[in-house]
């Protein structure tokens, strides 16, 4: 492998070099299609470099294979021949350096003899993924397809030239640069590097024990694989601690040419290229049944699930905790803590277990309510005592969103040091970033090594801000998060009175306005009875009311329940020294304007909390105890949120009076100088 130093000047100079191709499409192309050439003949030209020195050999075994012989058995026999662990082939006479040789009016013919006969699972990838035939077509009817084959028989990707791991590094390059140029988000395809390292680092950061050795085998997963940047990193940092030990990579993508690239690259690696799954994750789980040492992911951060919302709430709601999504579904807005479920479900049961890294905004944090599908999840997580730790990152680093971002660590094999308690890191501060001397997208900020080493310092050795070792990592129980929702009523109090604004009122209600223009004159004439006397019980006035209105009866005039309602909401007010409205069994009725929600902690009983917080200030307050959680039957409802700002907040005092009048007077004379020099 080269070093840091040779691996980025390699790549700058072949993304250079392919970037000056891609400027031949200039007129012909969008600037937003530009990849939709480059990357696939990109991959072509690494596929040709690969299999140039076996190509006689593979023709030449290939027509020693009868013609009824299955696919498999033909693969098998074909991908041995190609060697080192590479599962493509091609059967076509062509190669790059021999299509150069041919006339270049048939190119476009030849080229597509030769992506048409690939191995199967690269001929899927050509055709359907990057629909490269489509493009070839273009090319070829606006005489570009020869100058740009041309430039790209100019450029060695073989192994020995490009390594993997550089060639890695050039496709996110690549991708980066034609995101840029067409404003798309280039934070949809990938992650940046610092941040899938740090994602990486924090993973197996107590894991020296379990990776050492020979025999260690280990899978890795990323259910939003995108184009397998965070896969190829898992593999280059378990390889690099332990040289000796296997990583087996799996994933799943969305986006066609991204899955096209990442299969791509396993394909060249020795990877099985059938462990990286297209299509939807959450709906389509191309690796049911599978569990995972390592899971690590970037999901899209605010992205709706409406669309595919019937087969998530179906599986939810018909599997339970059978399925993936038995905590609950978020709102149809975010579909972040699907994934997350969706990784838990992939957890090893077994001694060594399996670890989870997934960076999400703060979302997941915090929002929904009590019993709402994103604290019911929370809760899920925290009570299973899976989540280990929650780091905040600085803003800026996305290529795709400035926004605030968190990496979330999950373990269902927690040390004994760590059971029951969650540790919170605030690397949002400038402590942990530097400046890029040019921005990015939106990625205006990068993480250096020295900061990444010191994050994973602080979560590996356990550090608590509360022993004065750190203001930025802190020690929480589980339950710390959790708290109880009661609602507290207050009892009802009215005065009523027929006075001209109410009736004014009564007049603006629906059931109401339902009468005939007689019977609402008949009504207002009997309310009117009653005179302006200010009730402050309710009891004696309806018994008023209900003299008042007797009479009607006897002009056939009926007083439903809906409008011998309105007429009471109508005539009435709140009001402080008014008695308490009571039921039928004389218990007060509560105020639905005054009802309030108390926020209860886990572990303290509600009782004391209400007389300790509310009592004293409202004394004829109480809790209503019909409403109970539905999980553990208690009063109150469970619910569970992490907020970061809460625990980490830092007064800042406000600046002196004087520093403040000083800085007005300064910017007024400023100000008046301008005004002088423009009415000169």
């Amino acid at each position: 492998m080269a070093d840091g130093q040779s691996t980025n000047s390699t790549i700058q100079t072949k993304s250079g070099f392919i970037w000056s191709i891609a400027e031949i499409l200039r007129g012909d192309f969008k600037q937003s299609e530009y990849g939709k050439v480059i990357l696939p003949f990109v991959v072509l030209r690494r596929l040709d470099c690969l299999l140039e020195p076996s190509k006689a050999a593979v023709l030449k075994t290939a027509e020693t294979l009868p013609d009824d012989i299955d696919d498999t058995t033909r693969d098998m026999i074909l991908f041995s021949d190609v060697g080192n662990n590479v599962k493509v082939y091609n059967l076509s006479r062509f190669t790059f350096a021999s299509l150069k040789g041919q006339d270049p009016a048939q190119l476009h013919a030849n080229l597509v003899d030769y992506i048409t006969k690939f191995s199967g699972n690269v001929r899927d990838i050509f055709l359907d993924k990057f629909l490269f035939t489509d493009q070839l077509k273009r090319l070829n009817e606006g005489g570009l397809l020869w100058p740009v084959f041309e430039r790209f028989t100019e450029i060695d990707l073989h192994p020995s030239t490009v390594s993997n791991l550089e060639m890695g590094y050039l496709f996110e390059e690549l991708i980066r640069r034609f995101s840029e140029i067409s404003n798309e988000t280039a934070g949809e395809h990938f992650t940046p590097r610092e941040v899938i390292r740090l994602i990486v680092d924090l993973l197996i950061a107590n894991d020296d024990a379990k990776l050492s050795g020979r025999g260690i085998i280990r899978q890795v997963y990323d259910p939003a694989c995108g184009t397998g940047g965070m896969l190829a990193l898992t593999e280059e940092a378990l390889t690099e601690f332990n040289p000796n030990i296997r990583v087996e990579l799996f994933g799943q993508e969305l986006n066609p040419e991204s899955f096209a690239i990442c299969k791509s690259d396993m394909l060249v690696t020795g990877h099985d290229p059938e462990q990286i799954a297209f299509g939807n994750t959450l709906t389509q789980d191309a690796h049911k049944g599978k569990r995972f040492h390592y899971m690590l992911s970037n999901p899209p951060y605010g992205v709706d699930w409406k669309k595919y919302q019937e087969p998530i709430k179906d599986e939810a709601a018909q599997l339970g905790f059978h399925g993936r999504f038995g905590a609950g579904t978020p709102r149809v807005s975010d579909g972040q803590l699907l994934f997350l479920q969706h990784m838990i479900s992939k957890m090893r049961d077994d001694e060594t277990g399996s670890r989870i890294g997934i960076v999400m905004n703060g979302s997941p944090l915090f929002t929904g309510g009590a019993g709402s599908g994103e604290s019911e999840i929370r809760r899920w997580m925290l009570e299973n005592d899976w989540v280990e730790a929650i780091v905040a990152l600085p803003t800026d680093l996305f290529y795709n969103t400035g926004i605030q971002t968190y990496v979330w660590l999950l373990n269902n094999r927690k040390p004994e040091t760590r059971a029951g308690k969650v540790q919170l890191i605030d690397a949002s501060g400038e402590h942990f970033w530097r400046s890029m001397r040019k921005s990015l997208g939106s990625k205006r900020r990068e993480i250096p090594d020295a900061a990444r080493a010191e994050i994973v310092r602080l979560y590996a050795d356990f550090v608590n801000g509360e022993s004065g070792e750190s203001d930025v990592s802190k020690i929480f129980r589980t339950t710390d998060f959790g708290y109880r929702e009661i609602r507290v009523e207050r009892p009802l109090k009215l005065n009523f009175q027929v006075s001209d604004e109410r009736l004014a009122r009564l007049a603006d209600e629906k059931a109401f306005k339902k009468l005939d223009p007689d019977e609402r004159e008949a009504i207002i004439g009997a309310l009117k009875t009653i005179g302006e006397a200010l009730y402050r019980n309710r009891d004696s006035f309806e018994q008023a009311l209900n003299k008042a209105l007797r009479p009607l009866k006897d002009k056939d005039i009926k007083l439903s329940a809906p409008l011998k309602k309105a007429i009471l909401s109508s005539l009435s007010e709140r009001d402080e020294a008014a008695d308490t409205c009571t039921d039928k069994q004389g218990n007060p009725e509560p105020d639905p304007e005054l009802r309030d929600q108390e926020l209860v902690p886990l572990g303290e009983d509600w009782r004391e909390y209400l007389a300790r917080e509310v009592t004293p200030f409202v004394p004829d307050a109480w809790v209503d105890e019909s409403v109970r959680d539905a999980r553990d039957g208690e009063v109150g409802r469970v619910g569970y949120e992490i907020n970061f700002n809460r625990y980490f907040y830092k007064y800042v005092p406000p600046r002196p009076l004087e520093e403040i009048d000083a800085e007005m007077k300064a910017l007024e004379a400023e100000i008046a100088a301008l005004l002088r020099d423009v009415t000169r």
